[in-house]
């Protein structure tokens, strides 16, 4: 089940430092919380939308566009 819930920042830069290291500017990053902080679990270069679409009520495969649209401009 997908839930919205808000990122702590050291989430926020573990999600986007896994992502940028595998060479991705979209990625879904699963990650776990433990004693040590935010931990990565696996990184997707295709992620699936349903999930964070329904829990966000956000369009995220035209906000993808958008953000892919700007980078080439």
């Amino acid at each position: 089940k997908a839930e919205r819930v808000d990122l702590s920042p050291d989430f926020k830069e573990v999600a986007v430092k896994a992502a940028k290291l595998m060479g991705l500017n979209v990625a879904g990053v699963d990650m776990l919380e433990c004693k040590a902080g935010p931990v990565v679990i696996e990184v997707n270069s295709s992620p699936g939308l349903e999930g964070i679409e329904g829990a966000s009520s956000v369009d995220v495969a035209d906000e993808i566009i958008r953000f892919i649209e700007s980078e080439i401009s």
